[in-house]
């Protein structure tokens, strides 16, 4: 993916560049490699984010607040019409654009778009509430490929920082009459 973002005053920020993996129902791994190297993984209970150059790791509960990006119907179509009011977009830019609108009010975005050629997503663009805007533009989008085993999971290299809480969750043990 390639992404850019501008402020709503319709100043572009830095470039970014990297890979994504996602798999249902809520395993992310976004990937950048320039202008830095940032790494972040969501687990399915846990979000990792590692900053190499900061020797950082800071990690959080993963919540529900994410089933409200637009991520989560590229994974889980199911979601598309829980979380979002979708429309046509029409065709320009040589794409065919879908519109969604979060149906929850304490989203993080106002609407996003996702654009496809034949079946292949080529970019997504979304607005936050700020009125900032993003633009992810994906090169290589492959549905359903065969991931490494480890690509959800997300262990901190030894000597960086951990900031947050990153205690397993705990376990549940159903009661025996």
């Amino acid at each position: 993916f390639e992404q850019s973002v501008t402020d709503a005053n319709g100043h572009r920020g830095d470039e970014s560049r990297g890979t994504l993996a996602l798999q249902a129902p809520r395993q992310m791994r976004w990937q950048t490699t320039a202008p830095f190297e940032q790494t972040i993984v969501a687990d399915g209970s846990k979000v990792w984010v590692y900053e190499p150059d900061l020797e950082q790791v800071s990690v959080r509960n993963q919540s529900a607040a994410e089933a409200h990006s637009p991520l989560t119907v590229l994974t889980d179509l199911g979601q598309l019409d829980q979380q979002f009011s979708s429309s046509e977009g029409g065709t320009h830019d040589g794409l065919v654009w879908l519109k969604l609108e979060p149906r929850a009010n304490d989203a993080e975005f106002a609407n996003a778009e996702l654009g496809f050629e034949g079946d292949q997503l080529r970019q997504m663009r979304f607005a936050d509430q700020l009125g900032n805007q993003t633009l992810i533009r994906f090169g290589d989008w492959k549905r359903n490929p065969t991931l490494p085993a480890g690509t959800f999971k997300f262990v901190p290299p030894k000597g960086v920082d951990v900031v947050g809480d990153a205690k397993p969750d705990a376990e549940v043990f159903p009661v025996k009459d």
